[in-house]
């Protein structure tokens, strides 16, 4: 569903969740206490980029990477450097 659409804020960027995203995300959960936190648990890099491709094609969740809005379309619109965190949204009943 949010394959192509970037959400742009005030002070963040919304960008969906795709491949580049995934060896900056893979090292982030590897934090014993961020896996706690978002109850989640710890994954291959090689997982991490299966739950990539099955996330961006699921109609029942959409899957964000949170960017800093200053840090972005310095030299390029998204950088990976800008990535600050990431967000779902899950639609029941559909």
């Amino acid at each position: 569903i949010n394959r192509d659409i970037a959400l742009i804020g005030r002070r963040i960027v919304l960008v969906p969740y795709c491949q580049e995203h995934v060896e900056r995300y893979h090292a982030w959960m590897q934090n014993k206490e961020l896996l706690a936190l978002t109850a989640s648990e710890p994954l291959t890099l090689e997982e991490e980029y299966e739950n990539c491709n099955v996330w961006s094609s699921d109609e029942k969740k959409l899957t964000w990477i949170i960017l800093e809005k200053k840090a972005c379309f310095l030299n390029q619109a998204f950088p990976i450097e800008a990535m600050v965190g990431d967000c779902n949204a899950f639609f029941f009943g559909w």
